[in-house]
């Protein structure tokens, strides 16, 4: 019996990372981006994530079946699309207006985005109804949880779809309704943003901050550490649309966020945000 087909549509850290993920769960798997050094990088990314795979199993390295192509008609023939394009909604409403001239009728799309409702991205469809979020964290390997969306055009066949995915992925999901930052990223962004004032203010470092996170909350990874793996600039990018959205204070981006930015520290991805990734 062949393998069910995925098509996974931006290969940024997330989008390579949810490549690999459903790849080893024995999806075919075809990625596409129309940027070029982003394909390279994704296929350097896959390798690495192999090669740890094979090293924590025990095993040497299985082939996966994934496909890299800057065509979007290269999906024309995938079971379920995953979108991870970045945090623009005008780019992304004209990509769902191309999907839906490019995949057969039914087949469900993901879409992973930080902040933009599901509803809005949907409504680019002839059939709304096959529109649903799956909000993957990073890093996809290493957390199980996925928040999925429901928008209120989404169907119970497009949620069922995205849920088997996801479990045959190993993944557990939340199922919550469709508003702008949904769960996470509503009340996380917030928390980032305050966190960069504190430090900015010179109250505590980025360690600090997180050290107590960890120690009084609980939480396995504090909200600066946090927000290096999303990447700085995907924070900046999400705080403006809930901003746009919501129109609130706790929105708008501190200026040591956009500043750190600007200056091209945008955390793990570039070897330097709140922390250092260069190894120093």
């Amino acid at each position: 019996m062949s393998a069910p087909t995925l098509g996974v549509i931006g290969a940024g850290v997330i989008g390579s990372s949810v490549a690999h993920a459903a790849a080893a769960a024995g999806y075919a798997v075809t990625l596409v981006d129309t940027d070029t050094a982003a394909l390279d990088a994704a296929r350097a990314a896959v390798r690495r994530h192999e090669r740890l795979a094979a090293l924590l199993g025990g095993r040497g390295p299985r082939p996966l079946d994934i496909r890299l192509s800057t065509d979007l008609a290269d999906v024309a023939d995938a079971g379920f699309v995953v979108e991870n394009t970045t945090e623009s909604e005008p780019g992304k409403r004209e990509l769902y207006t191309l999907l839906d001239k490019a995949l057969a009728p039914g087949v469900t799309i993901a879409a992973n985005t930080s902040a933009i409702p599901i509803a809005r991205l949907a409504e680019c469809l002839a059939d709304p109804g096959r529109v649903v979020g799956a909000h993957f964290m990073n890093p996809v390997d290493r957390i199980d949880m996925v928040e999925v969306v429901r928008a209120p055009s989404t169907s119970d066949t497009a949620l069922a779809a995205a849920r088997d995915l996801l479990g045959r992925m190993g993944k557990r999901s939340v199922v919550v309704n469709d508003a702008p930052g949904f769960v996470i990223n509503r009340v996380l962004m917030p928390v980032v943003n305050l966190a960069a004032a504190v430090v900015a203010d010179g109250v505590a470092t980025p360690h600090q901050v997180d050290e107590l996170f960890k120690g009084c909350l609980g939480h396995t990874s504090g909200p600066l550490r946090t927000a290096d793996l999303i990447g700085l600039d995907t924070v900046v990018r999400t705080l403006e649309v809930l901003h746009e959205h919501y129109g609130t204070t706790e929105f708008a981006t501190h200026p040591h966020l956009r500043r750190m930015v600007d200056e091209g520290r945008t955390g793990a991805k570039s070897g330097r945000g709140f922390y250092s990734y260069d190894g120093s």
